[in-house]
Parts: structure tokens; C-alpha cells; sequence
């Protein structure tokens, strides 16, 4: 079993960086007319990545601040000649990474089993930047959303870490320089290792519970990782053996999205925040 890290430390140090990002964030919105009028349509936004798993890296200063949200915008969204499918910032030399999404696109990627959207419906309280009523009512859809194609989502996405840890191009536009020279010290990306662990047990949680544990109960050995305290070969060992559980527990999941049953909820959230009948 993995070290635990205190929940009552994580959400201590949770709410002081929260505190000190939410003022940053209505700075950006101030100066930024789209993304304001995004954020003022989101049913629900919070924090993930890094953040949201408690394993953001004050010391080695590689993680960026990631925020997602989910928008219902105005009619002409969906009657009129133009449409918004997400609004994404991810500026150059800044630690913030945005993306919100319209509901109709973050509903179909929910349905494809696209983690890093799912973790939005899986937070605690205090990781959340905005929450309507239709926020909180696509949390308590969540289950819709949790089938067995998480399986292979999980899975794919460790593989690809797995692959990536040691196999970086020098000087990939993706590093930053504290990155690469974390690389260059280790002689393998320790953030990529540091998701290829999470990843899997992440995945293994979710096939025993069905539960998506977001928030890291194993986060100080994440960030053990990340800052290049464990050898590549102890990665690699504990790679192989969590593929190895991975792959041979069983699901208590079921095998697919009950798409009609999405598509109700989608059109109950859409009709209700623009208060139209159909």
C-alpha cells in the first residue's frame, strides 16, 4: 500500500493556494473579454491537474495552474450561424492552463471516457472555482459517465507516460528548462513517471470501486517521484507491477454510457439555463 498523505494537511494547503489563485484568476478575466464572458456562462469550474491531486511542485516549479469549466452560452450558441465549442488559454511563460467547455462537447467527451474531463464531476468541495445548482446536478450524474471504457482509457494514457518517461527529445517544445534539467540530472522524465504511477492506480481504484479518487491519498510519493527521488528502475518495477494488477482485477463498472440517458441530462441542463421548453 502506498503512503498516505493527511487529508486535513492537503486541504489546509489546498485552500491557502486556492486563496491566492482566485484572485489571480478575476485578474485574468478582467483583461481578458471572451474568457470573462465564458467564466459568467460556466455551471461549474474548478481546479485539476496538479492542483486538484495535491500534488503541485512548489520546489521544483514544472506543474502549471489548471483550471477547466463547463459553459452554457447564450441561444444563439445553438440556433444561430456561429457556435463556441470550448475557449482555451494556455499563455506563453505563464503557469495558467484554462480550458472551459460547452456542455454539449464536455457531455460527448464525458461519453468517449476522456479522464481529465470526468475529474471535474469527482472533486471535494473546496477544489471548486464556481458551482450552479446544474453544476451539482451533472455531479450527481456522474455514474452515467463511469463504464468499463475507462478501463482502456486509463490504461492507453499510462502507456503513453510509460513510453514518454524515457523516450523525451532534447529540447521537446513541451519542457520547460527546469524540466529538462530535471530530466538531464534523472535520465527520464520524472513528471511523465509521476503520472504513469497515478495514472494506474487511479485506474485499479476505479475498476475495484468504481469511485475516481482525484484528490491523491499516495500524493507525497507522487511528488517524491516527480522530484526525482525514486531510481527509474523502482518506476519501472512498480510500473510492471501495477500493469500486472491492472490488468488481471476485475470491473465492477458497467460496459457502456446509457447514451439516452445522457442526452436527457444534457438537454434538462441546457433548456433550464436558458429557460427554454422543448
Amino acid at each position: 500500500m502506498y503512503a498516505m498523505q493527511s487529508r486535513e494537511l492537503f486541504a489546509k494547503i489546498t485552500m491557502r493556494r486556492k486563496n491566492m489563485f482566485e484572485q489571480e484568476i478575476l485578474d485574468m478575466l478582467e483583461t481578458d473579454a471572451p474568457l470573462k464572458a465564458a467564466w459568467d456562462d460556466c455551471i461549474i469550474a474548478g481546479f485539476r491537474g496538479s492542483i486538484a491531486h495535491g500534488t503541485y511542485d512548489d520546489i521544483t516549479g514544472i506543474d502549471d495552474v489548471d483550471v477547466m469549466g463547463v459553459m452554457v452560452p447564450k441561444l444563439s450558441n445553438y440556433i444561430g450561424l456561429h457556435s463556441v465549442g470550448q475557449i482555451v488559454r494556455e499563455p506563453k511563460d505563464s503557469k495558467w492552463d484554462f480550458v472551459i467547455y460547452e456542455v454539449r462537447k464536455y457531455i460527448r467527451l464525458l461519453i468517449k471516457a476522456n479522464p481529465n474531463v470526468l475529474s471535474l464531476l469527482w472533486l471535494p468541495d473546496h477544489l471548486y472555482l464556481k458551482r450552479t445548482l446544474l453544476g451539482d446536478l451533472l455531479i450527481s450524474n456522474r455514474q452515467i459517465f463511469m463504464t468499463r471504457a475507462l478501463h482502456k482509457s486509463f490504461g492507453g494514457y499510462a502507456n503513453a507516460q510509460l513510453h514518454k518517461m524515457t523516450h523525451f527529445a532534447k529540447g521537446n517544445g513541451y519542457m520547460g528548462k527546469k524540466r529538462k534539467a530535471l530530466v538531464a540530472e534523472h535520465g527520464y522524465d520524472t513528471k511523465n513517471a509521476s503520472h504513469l504511477v497515478r495514472l494506474l492506480r487511479m485506474g485499479i481504484e476505479i475498476k475495484e470501486t468504481g469511485i475516481l479518487n482525484v484528490v491523491r491519498p499516495d500524493a507525497m510519493e507522487l511528488l517524491d517521484i516527480k522530484r526525482g527521488k525514486w531510481l527509474l528502475k523502482d518506476v519501472e518495477h512498480e510500473a510492471n507491477r501495477l500493469f500486472v494488477q491492472f490488468k488481471e482485477i476485475d470491473s465492477v463498472l458497467p460496459a457502456a454510457v446509457d447514451e439516452a440517458e445522457a442526452e436527457r441530462l444534457l438537454m434538462k441542463i441546457i433548456t433550464e439555463h436558458l429557460g427554454v421548453k422543448v
